[in-house]
């Protein structure tokens, strides 16, 4: 096992290996003085592992009670908030106890959302089961919902006390849900690390999993270094957005049912970089060497939309601050930079 200290506003590990689930009452015992959970799932993660980590809890002396919600994006929304409210309200949950999140990025931001706001805050834990979540979305303490305007619209930042990231989780992922999480590790490659992107190039979506431990790892390791630095979104951390404001313009065009998170990223970052290198803001053919690797894990797709429909959309995006935007640009594998654009030049340079 792996662990790796984050030093934010809240203190805590995240734990990379294998087999971890079955010691997970022993490990979230450590690290929450609560003894009564509120475990979220979704209706296809809680048969495989909510279920028994609820049970493990219980024979381990604690109270726990389940809730299990529709799996996919569009059951990131207020209703779906609202219910977790009042399973936490009717089950008479109080600000000692915690809210544990087992499944992917959706059920990390809701759980998150719920834990942030809920009678001002509760303990919280992430046990991230997809690849997305295991790299990304369960580190970091972004929390949030999507409305009809755009996605992650509404949240808020709530770190949480532990992140356990068994990677036996992933053997039981569809073969779609690993495709998407290497959306956000192509990203990790693009903004921080070239040693990173040799790996992802040298390998497929076949045989990623002979490296996978090392490639959550250095995943992880990178958005610890990022929200150290930045933990609220000011500056550095605006580099993980690689991607992804034409990324959620794409997913909202779609509403949310249509191509996954991953997938959008990666046509974020593909249009993104082709357009830069047009411009002449990063180095020649990096567009394509981009597109050969997003390749080798079915990450290529076309969308109906154009780039000039997308960046109406991208006007609600929290990356925007007034009547500027931030647009992330890779001048060469490694290496990221956040670009200020006022909204006309951004709808502009996407011409």
């Amino acid at each position: 096992m792996t662990t790796i200290k984050v030093n934010a506003s809240r203190k805590y590990e995240v734990l990379i290996g294998r087999g971890l689930l079955a010691d997970c009452n022993e490990l979230i015992g450590k690290a929450t003085k609560a003894r009564k959970f509120a475990v979220i799932s979704d209706d296809n993660v809680s048969p495989l592992y909510a279920e028994k980590i609820t049970e493990a809890l219980r024979a381990g002396g604690s109270e726990a009670e389940l809730f299990t919600f529709p799996h996919g994006e569009a059951s990131k929304c207020s209703d779906t908030l609202n219910r977790i409210y009042g399973f936490l309200a009717k089950n008479h949950f109080t600000r000692s106890d915690a809210i544990v999140a087992v499944g992917g990025g959706v059920t990390g931001d809701m759980a998150g959302y719920a834990a942030a706001t809920y009678l001002r805050g509760m303990d919280f834990i992430q046990i991230p089961t997809s690849l997305l979540a295991q790299v990304d979305s369960s580190v970091g303490g972004k929390t949030a919902i999507d409305i009809p305007e755009g996605k992650n619209l509404v949240g808020a930042f709530k770190q949480p006390n532990l992140v356990i990231c068994d990677i036996d989780t992933l053997e039981t992922l569809p073969r779609d849900f690993l495709i998407d999480g290497m959306g956000e590790v192509v990203k990790y490659g693009m903004i921080k690390s070239k040693e990173l992107f040799d790996i992802l190039s040298s390998h497929n979506i076949g045989n990623i999993m002979e490296v996978m431990e090392d490639i959550i790892i250095r995943c992880v390791s990178i958005k610890r270094d990022v929200v150290e630095a930045d933990e609220f979104d000011k500056g550095e951390r605006m580099l993980l957005n690689f991607g992804h404001t034409l990324g959620h313009s794409i997913e909202q065009f779609y509403n949310y049912t249509g191509i996954s998170h991953g997938r959008a990223v990666a046509k974020g970052m593909e249009l993104i970089t082709e357009i830069a290198e047009k411009k002449q803001m990063c180095r020649e053919g990096l567009a394509e060497e981009l597109v050969g690797c997003l390749e080798k894990y079915e990450l290529k797709i076309s969308v109906e939309p154009s780039t000039e429909q997308l960046g109406g959309a991208c006007l609600n995006d929290k990356k925007r601050a007034g009547g500027s935007i931030s647009v992330i640009i890779c001048s060469d594998v490694g290496a990221s930079s956040p670009v200020k654009m006022t909204v006309e030049d951004f709808l502009g340079f996407l011409k």
